[in-house]
């Protein structure tokens, strides 16, 4: 497989939402405490039951255009470290049923490289995407309410 990094939103955004507490679309967060594990998008590991967490909008800064769109995320209501492991994937992504969707260099969607199925199962449709030259970026998704849950780059 080619080399990938699994990349949270900004921590800007994360930092943003906690100091102002509202969302991209101007919403007032949801501040919760954890009653499922619930997936941070800055480090990129499910938030433990207890845990306080917010919930809000995140605009997506890809893809543009026709498959723009925002999503509902959680972050940590305190501060996180940011995943940065490189040819890893990320913890979130496994323990549920995702949707991998690539994308090409013009924020169209490659649908002949998108999976849907556990998370357990990434590897291949992962390795199938990034290894395909038409493939700028993946996004992977929860495959049941079809929230972000990170951007997949080759490293």
């Amino acid at each position: 497989m080619s080399r990938f990094r699994c990349l949270p939103i900004d921590l800007a955004v994360a930092e943003r939402f906690r100091a102002s507490g509202h969302d991209d679309a101007g919403n007032p967060l949801r501040r919760m405490t954890a009653d499922h594990p619930s997936p941070c998008r800055v480090c990129l590991r499910d938030a433990a039951v207890g845990e306080p967490v917010l919930l809000g909008s995140y605009n997506l800064p890809r893809p543009r255009g026709i498959y723009w769109t925002p999503s509902p995320i959680f972050v940590h209501a305190t501060p996180c470290v940011p995943f940065d492991a490189a040819d890893q994937v990320a913890p979130i992504l496994r323990g549920r049923v995702i949707s991998v969707r690539a994308y090409d260099a013009e924020d169209q969607c490659v649908y002949d490289l998108g999976f849907a199925g556990d998370g357990v199962e990434i590897d291949g449709p992962l390795a199938r995407a990034l290894d395909d030259p038409r493939t700028a970026f993946v996004n992977v998704h929860t495959a049941k309410p079809g929230c972000l849950l990170c951007r997949v780059e080759r490293a």
